[in-house]
């Protein structure tokens, strides 16, 4: 990795309002740590940062770093982290790592595909990234912003893993040599993939109608016995009623006659 020349200011505010200040001045805080120094709060151009992201392939950078007024050599520092604004994408804040020359450093690396996979252009596969980053060791000199894997003779059902990627000398990726990182596979057929959520909300259901009746066949026996006793004693009961008033008929028409009869004789 090819190192790129940044300049730094020791930075003059501090804390969030002081943050506030320097992005309207054009420049955005910053922070250097590791190596032989202490840690050292600095701020950077803001249009100058971003261009240098904005141009590289990645995050990934290594600047030789020159301190305003700092009477030592440049400080070879890594773009440890860079934090974003959440809706412009504008760079609020970065991070420097100082490293040395002659130490090797470990960083994230991104993973880029180049070519059209065979298995993809004649068999209708469909190329998978099961890795979009790789952990990488290397001299800063020799970290590269990317690791691209050339796809173009990959299969259909075939995989790269990580063993099998070629890469500079001096870099080797850390991770598990059989840990697939691209990979080629059948493209799985909509009517398959109908038909398993149908086959799916089929058995919830019967599983859930059968749960059902087994609720009504077991506890809802004995109410049903309950209430053909009492449709019957209703029934009874009406009839008892029905005996009753009419018994109560005849005795109600001689009362009724002899009443009549009496208001006979006294109208005589």
């Amino acid at each position: 990795m090819k190192s790129v020349p940044l300049n730094a200011f020791p930075r003059s505010l501090a804390r969030r309002a002081g943050a506030k200040k320097l992005r309207g001045a054009g420049r955005i805080p910053a922070v250097i740590y590791g190596g032989k120094s202490k840690p050292q709060s600095l701020e950077v151009n803001s249009r100058e940062i971003g261009d240098l992201i904005h141009h590289s392939a990645s995050e990934n950078l290594l600047v030789d770093l020159t301190i305003e007024g700092d009477s030592g050599a440049k400080h070879l520092a890594l773009v440890q982290e860079v934090q974003h604004h959440p809706l412009d994408g504008k760079v609020l804040h970065v991070d420097f790592h100082e490293v040395s020359e002659t130490e090797k450093v470990t960083i994230m690396v991104p993973v880029e595909t180049t070519g059209e996979a065979a298995g993809v252009k004649t068999d209708g596969g469909v190329l998978e990234h099961v890795l979009f980053k790789l952990r990488v060791r290397a001299l800063p000199k020799n970290l590269p912003e990317q690791i691209v894997i050339d796809v173009s003779g990959l299969e259909l059902n075939k995989t790269i893993h990580i063993g099998e990627i070629k890469v500079p000398e001096g870099v080797e990726i850390l991770g598990e040599k059989n840990v697939p990182v691209v990979s080629v596979a059948m493209p799985r057929a909509e009517e398959e993939v109908a038909a398993e959520a149908e086959a799916g909300a089929t058995a919830a259901g019967d599983v859930e109608m059968i749960k059902e009746k087994k609720e009504e066949g077991e506890e809802g026996a004995a109410p049903a016995a309950g209430k053909s006793a009492e449709k019957g004693s209703a029934k009874g009961a009406d009839k008892a009623a029905a005996t009753k008033g009419a018994e109560k008929t005849p005795a109600a028409a001689a009362g009724g006659e002899k009443k009549a009869a009496g208001s006979a004789e006294k109208k005589k």
